[in-house]
């Protein structure tokens, strides 16, 4: 049996430099030809996101996607069908400044919702958050809306997507 003095004893720790992925999920929630989506601002403006967020560890995707949506928009969701994975990793698109180092996996869900008069301001906002807005599906060209690459998914009422993998896009 090896010995070793205690100030020998190392304990291996993750380098400072390894970051971890992050997992999230949205939800794609369309009404009478508008899809349900986040008003974001920042430095360079106002864009669009899908409702949903970050999963927190011992809760599903789905558990996550129904609390994100209560935070965001202030209503329950019913959560359906995968619709598609996208990563991203930040440094490969526009944010790559403050998002360097974040790379996330967002499972896109379909949803509808329980109540459709009940969406609100929800109890917790994202930071650069200012709104919730449907969208008539026929102006989501005129809009900063991303991920970009999803808008051509969009057919008349609903959502067709090329594949269930979109690979790292935004």
């Amino acid at each position: 049996m090896l010995s070793l003095a205690p100030e020998v004893i190392c304990i291996w720790l993750y380098p400072t430099t390894m970051r971890h992925i992050r997992t999230a999920a949205r939800a794609l929630i369309i009404l009478n030809k508008k899809v349900l989506a986040i008003k974001m601002r920042d430095r360079t403006g106002e864009f669009y996101i899908l409702p949903g967020g970050g999963q927190r560890h011992g809760e599903t995707l789905r558990q996550g996607l129904k609390r994100e949506c209560l935070e965001e928009i202030g209503t329950d969701v019913e959560v359906g069908e995968l619709l598609y994975v996208r990563e991203y990793i930040g440094r490969n698109h526009e944010f790559r400044d403050s998002h360097r180092a974040f790379h996330q996996v967002e499972n896109v869900f379909r949803c509808s919702l329980p109540n459709p008069d009940g969406i609100g301001p929800g109890t917790e906002h994202d930071k650069k958050q200012v709104g919730v807005e449907w969208i008539p599906l026929d102006d989501l060209n005129n809009r900063r809306f991303l991920p970009e690459v999803i808008k051509a998914f969009f057919k008349d009422d609903d959502f067709i997507p090329a594949g269930n993998y979109l690979g790292d896009v935004n």
